[in-house]
């Protein structure tokens, strides 16, 4: 993490270090959202040597050129410093009220067979990258990645995230701890990915023997949001005009699994559980927004169900990218 400046340095030194002991830190949010209050708390209140209602709520204040969602994801993290002061007894200020979250129209690419192969092609053939250590690293590891990614429907930032002690290579098991909201789960691996898994592990454990992370990146480090940002764009870019991004490789894996269900029998209840939890939702109802990406399936299921859709998948907000 970078600096800390203003007078609340050691305070949000000791939140930081707490969040990341109980893994609980959340790097490509918290960290960049927290610095800028710290900077924020510097150039505004440079004489302040105890935090205040009136810093907080002037930061945790919703801005003209921001909508819930974004006001959200700014504050958060400022809210949960307060909540951990507040515990320990180091501050008396009231916590900001987070604005409710909206519903979103985003709608996911959907990927077609001929999109998909090309990617992987794509992914597959780097053979014009030099052959520098570095280049020889990225040939292995992104067709891993991705395919990752694509076959397990995991979250971008829990690939990146994954712990080499939370892969079981042997029973083919992810443990998942650093996942939206917190929510610890396990995935299991189609016997294809645990093959290329076993394979990737033996190569890449001759250059990194004792890495922290199962996609290491230099100095023992977890790969950036804009990394995956940008090998996903050049490989998908090769050959394929349409706009997509790697988020939605977990879309494309839900709505997979869906329409499979059509052919191999109905067992709406079981199949649903399976996959919520599979996909790391917190609450089973999240896992309805998928529906509106089948087409026609949101219609078969009431007609199956009848009056107990609802109440079986109640309306909730879409989960967001």
């Amino acid at each position: 993490m970078k600096k800390i400046n203003s007078f609340l340095s050691p305070l949000i030194q000791a939140y930081v270090d707490y969040q990341k002991a109980s893994e609980h830190w959340n790097e490509a949010s918290y960290e960049p959202n927290l610095l800028l209050f710290d900077r924020y708390c510097q150039k505004q209140y440079p004489d302040a040597t105890a935090l205040s209602q009136e810093i907080v709520d002037n930061w945790c204040r919703k801005r003209k050129t921001e909508n819930n969602n974004s006001c959200r994801s700014r504050i958060y993290v400022v809210v949960s410093f307060i909540r951990y002061l507040r515990k320990r007894g180091k501050t008396d200020i009231r916590e900001p009220e987070i604005p409710r979250k909206e519903r979103r129209s985003y709608i996911p690419h959907a990927f077609t067979e001929a999109e998909l192969k090309n990617f992987f092609y794509a992914c597959d053939n780097l053979l014009n990258e030099p052959l520098s250590e570095g280049q020889r690293y990225r040939r292995i590891t992104i067709s891993v990645f991705f395919r990752l990614l694509y076959s397990s429907g995991i979250r971008t930032n829990e690939a990146r995230l994954l712990r080499k002690k939370d892969v079981d290579l042997y029973h083919g098991i992810l443990n998942i701890r650093c996942s939206k909201g917190h929510a610890q789960h396990y995935v299991v691996l189609h016997d294809s990915m645990l093959d290329i898994m076993k394979q990737y592990d033996a190569l890449i454990r001759k250059q990194y023997p004792a890495r922290t992370y199962f996609f290491p990146a230099g100095g023992d480090a977890f790969h950036t949001r804009k990394w995956v940002q940008r090998n996903f764009r050049q490989m998908w870019d090769k050959y394929n005009s349409t706009p997509a991004t790697a988020y939605e490789l977990r879309h494309h894996y839900a709505t997979e699994n869906i329409n499979r269900w059509m052919d191999e029998g109905f067992g709406f209840d079981t199949k649903l559980l399976y996959l919520s939890k599979s996909m790391g939702h917190s609450k089973l109802e999240s896992t309805r927004y998928y529906y509106s990406l089948v087409p026609g399936l949101a219609d078969i299921l009431k007609d199956r169900t009848g009056e107990t859709f609802d109440n079986i998948v109640p309306e909730v907000d879409y989960e967001s990218n």
